[in-house]
């Protein structure tokens, strides 16, 4: 048969209402072929089929040749007329394949996709910058009061620290029980202690250069990794013994899983993105808040027609708050550790300095970044959403739940870096949809340097916050430095008091932690580890006390200057009244006062009374 012959019949199927074919046993084909099941495939005692002309070969029995490679569509008839004229076979048209799962399509941008060395060199470019910024001087500065707080739970027993935390600070007990850990296996000096700080903000960097490359393009990805190496924030941060750089390593992570999650599904990456869930709860509460972002995430790809995501964020969800609502329950109780945060109106105006450590830095991210909502596409909903909810949300529930504090909502920094590296990028070419990332080399050269100079720029403006970030904290005593007067100066039996409202004697428990004469802590009448707290109680009756003491340390950071002012009445009385000033030494925010035992002491007069009241602090 001629593959060319005129075909009398070209349709009249039977109906569901009883018609029938008034061409049967008409058709073309000798081999009386008829439609099989309405499959698209004829069958019949001759397996008559079709062929592709393009080949000369018949298709596969049974089955209809590729659709694409039909000949002209005209030349087929309507049902019952004869054929004008017979077709000739052409050449197939070439026809655009679907984009496959592993090929980028719309919503996948090319560059997010690529060999396992250019994730690997996406992530190390930026982690290796920022760990170099964090470690120059990593030791130098010297811990502020939440470090010592960090210090002292860290190196309790496990025993002491359970009485701790069932009534403070409950909700930083997996970093307590990290640090504990890395304390006995590294030591506890500054170095030491702030490493894995260190390395959880490198990560950072190298996660978020991965976020960026999988939502938008590489060149966007490395850009927003390389400008969190070098804001202030990274070093500050990075150097703190706090749990803040876990939050944002935290936050990353999970945010990048669920991308992955969305691009690509599969049972692990579902797996690993619900395990990532509590890491956000453990590292700080506040960062809780990024799941509405997630949630935009998952919205939009429901609208997008994907029925399965939200049942399945739903699953990751409940499982993985399942080991953070706990801890958080117990942790409503304990709310009064914080409570002395209460922002006003300045406290929000301030924030984006304090978030990204100086205006010079905040005012150029922050600008870039709401211009690169308007390049970001889809994704500019979810990451408006990351930037936005936490603080606003914190800011006004401040009066029952006092979490808006800027290292509280580091978390939201990261998003406002990324958007602002897509902006940059956004110059050189596309950084969403389809065409994202590709073009003429000389454009994607110009993209590179576009990055670069964006890099150099915003270190340039971070460097005075940098510089900052390496001194002491603001307001905070110098207590090494009296840890080197009392250890250059102190003699057997002496001991130590303290005044003011800083934390001064777990400081000094810091400072001379290694020294085996350290001066003894007289007026200590119920330790830290008995009340389950981070501050003692101290003597009721401190002349009694302090009745074997023949010198005294006295480390005050009042801030009116007066040494004794920081004392119950009661302890500064019997002190003036039984020690002598000998020595004061000024420091910064700190008094260092060596006192003596007088020997007219046991006589009480009213003249040295009134002597050891009124004398002069010298400085």
């Amino acid at each position: 048969m001629s593959l060319n012959a005129s075909a009398p019949y070209g349709g009249g199927y039977p109906d569901a209402q009883g018609g029938h074919d008034p061409y049967a046993g008409q058709g073309a084909y000798a081999g009386q072929g008829t439609y099989a099941d309405g499959q698209g495939g004829y069958a019949g005692p001759g397996q008559g089929t079709y062929a592709d002309p393009a080949q000369d070969a018949y298709a596969a029995p049974g089955q209809y040749a590729d659709p694409g490679q039909y000949t002209d569509q005209g030349a087929y008839t309507a049902p019952g007329q004869q054929q004008a004229q017979t077709a000739e076979p052409v050449a197939p048209a070439p026809v655009d394949p679907e984009p496959t799962a592993d090929e980028p399509g719309e919503d996948e941008p090319e560059d997010t996709k690529g060999s396992r060395l250019a994730t690997a060199v996406t992530f190390l470019l930026p982690t290796v910058l920022a760990f170099a910024m964090i470690w120059r001087g990593i030791g130098d500065r010297q811990l502020w009061r939440d470090e010592h707080a960090t210090w002292w739970a860290a190196t309790l027993s496990f025993h002491d620290l359970s009485l701790l935390i069932r009534s403070i600070d409950v909700v930083f007990t997996p970093y307590y029980v990290l640090m504990h850990a890395w304390i006995a296996v590294a030591g506890d000096s500054p170095t030491a202690m702030r490493i894995p700080g260190a390395v959880a903000m490198a990560a950072s960097a190298g996660l978020l250069a991965l976020l960026g490359r999988r939502m938008f393009t590489t060149q966007a990805g490395i850009l927003a990794g390389l400008a969190l190496a070098v804001v202030p924030f990274t070093t500050r941060y990075g150097q703190e013994i706090r749990p803040y750089a876990f939050a944002v390593a935290a936050v990353l992570l999970s945010t990048l899983l669920l991308a992955r999650a969305l691009d690509k599904p599969s049972f692990k990456v579902w797996v690993a993105y619900t395990l990532s869930v509590p890491l956000i709860g453990w590292s700080h509460l506040a960062s809780l808040a990024v799941l509405g972002a997630h949630l935009v995430m998952i919205l939009i790809a429901r609208r997008a027609g994907d029925k399965i995501v939200g049942w399945a964020y739903a699953a990751a969800c409940t499982l993985g708050m399942c080991f953070v609502i706990p801890m958080a329950v117990s942790g409503s109780g304990q709310s009064g550790q914080i409570a002395w945060n209460n922002p006003v109106l300045k406290d929000l105006i301030e924030f984006p300095k304090n978030l990204f450590g100086a205006w010079a830095v905040a005012v150029p991210v922050m600008a870039l970044g709401t211009l690169g909502l308007f390049f970001a596409g889809r994704r500019a909903l979810p990451l408006a959403v990351w930037i936005v909810l936490p603080p606003v949300a914190t800011y006004a529930t401040a009066a029952q739940l006092h979490l808006f504090l800027p290292r509280y909502l580091l978390f939201t920094a990261p998003a406002w870096v990324l958007l602002a590296a897509v902006a940059v990028v956004r110059i050189a070419g596309p950084v969403a949809g389809a065409k994202a990332g590709t073009g003429a080399v000389a454009r994607r050269g110009f993209g590179w340097v576009l990055v670069a100079a964006a890099v150099a720029g915003i270190a340039f403006q971070s460097l005075p916050g940098i510089r900052e970030t390496r001194q002491n904290a603001l307001g905070e005593p110098d207590y090494r430095g009296a840890a080197q007067l009392i250890e250059a100066g102190q003699k057997k039996g002496d001991g130590i008091v303290f005044s003011g409202v800083q934390s001064e004697r777990r400081a000094m428990d810091y400072e001379l932690r290694n020294d085996a004469g350290r001066p003894r802590d007289w007026l200590m009448y119920r330790t830290p580890q008995e009340l389950g707290s981070f501050g003692a109680i101290e003597c009721p009756q401190a002349a009694k006390c302090l009745a074997k003491a023949d010198r005294l340390w006295l480390v005050s950071t009042t801030l009116d200057g007066q040494p004794f002012s920081g004392m119950p009445k009661t302890t500064s009385t019997a002190i003036q009244k039984s020690f002598k000033v000998v020595k004061t030494k000024k420091l910064k925010y700190l008094q260092l006062v060596l006192l003596e035992r007088t020997r007219a002491a046991t006589d009480d007069s009213s003249e040295e009374k009134d002597d050891a009241a009124k004398r002069k602090v010298h400085t």
